[in-house]
């Protein structure tokens, strides 16, 4: 498989709390969760959003493997109220949300995640209009630093938004390549983890929005829990679990989710050594009690 999806059987065990339920897959991506949920549970039924083309076009090539226990919506899932009341859904079992973007959307040098690619885009959602060219080249100083520093915890954000800015007096910065060599103009390797790295990830979260595309599903998530309904929730970066986090507890505190794991669960060390990506995978689970 060429992605492998993290922590299936946890994701399992914890979502799963009535065999023949209704659930939703957030984040479909290549259906690896979904395909692995339906293997081990083949009475229930779920509905399944993503964003990204890639995975519409997955879901249609597995399409005739589930058959009629699927229904795919190309949407973002910070619209899934909306989307799930637009084909009658008002309540769900479980709701399964994986915050991150899969080994594919890495490894595609068209998508501009990845350090070696000739373009500089990021979206996840090819619809989307920004991208991270617009920002680079056209963003100031200022709020170039407040990204890399907000979004990234960059610590020298603001040496990198000056090399940037320095850069672009020449010519646009037009590729992700051009942009990691200005980065590590100014900031050395540090281990094995390139320098450019939390640069990338503050412009993926901010090009996708994908903080605040968290804040909506949670905020959401308890009016379209059933009672004993179930959140995971998948985060791969400080940030989102904070988020996580703290929506969790406060539910908890006003006695509207019961929480599942007191501790965040991450991934064993077996499956980091088949997968090292789930390295940094923090799982948190609640239970709705008040419906």
């Amino acid at each position: 498989m060429y992605h492998f999806s993290v922590m299936p059987l946890e994701v399992s065990n914890y979502l799963v709390n009535k065999l023949d339920g209704l659930y939703i897959d957030c984040t479909f991506g290549g259906g690896g969760h979904t395909s692995y949920l339906f293997e081990k549970f083949p009475s229930i039924k779920i509905i399944a959003f993503d964003w990204d083309e890639d995975s519409s076009n997955q879901f249609i090539k597995k399409n005739n493997e589930f058959n009629d226990r699927i229904n795919f919506i190309r949407e973002n899932f910070k619209n899934i109220k909306q989307a799930l009341a637009n084909i009658n859904v008002y309540k769900v079992d479980g709701i399964l949300a994986d915050i991150g973007v899969s080994s594919k959307q890495f490894d595609d040098l068209a998508r501009g995640f990845s350090f070696n690619s000739n373009v500089l885009d990021m979206r996840m959602d090819n619809r989307s209009q920004l991208t991270a060219k617009e920002i680079i080249n056209e963003y100031s100083n200022r709020d170039l630093a407040d990204i890399f520093y907000k979004y990234g915890q960059e610590y020298r954000s603001r040496q990198i938004a000056d090399a940037i800015c320095a850069r672009r007096q020449r010519g646009m910065i037009n590729t992700a390549v051009e942009l990691k060599d200005v980065i590590c103009s100014v900031k050395r390797q540090e281990g094995k983890i390139n320098p450019a790295t939390k640069v990338f990830q503050s412009l993926r979260i901010f090009v996708n929005k994908e903080l605040s595309n968290l804040e909506v599903l949670l905020s959401d998530a308890p009016d379209l829990l059933s009672e004993h309904g179930r959140i995971v929730i998948i985060s791969f970066h400080s940030l989102e679990d904070k988020i996580v986090k703290l929506n969790f507890k406060q539910n908890a505190d006003n006695k509207i989710y019961k929480l599942l794991t007191k501790k965040v669960v991450t991934a064993t060390s077996q499956e980091i050594k088949i997968n090292p990506r789930s390295r940094s995978a923090k799982m948190r689970v609640c239970e709705k009690i008040n419906a």
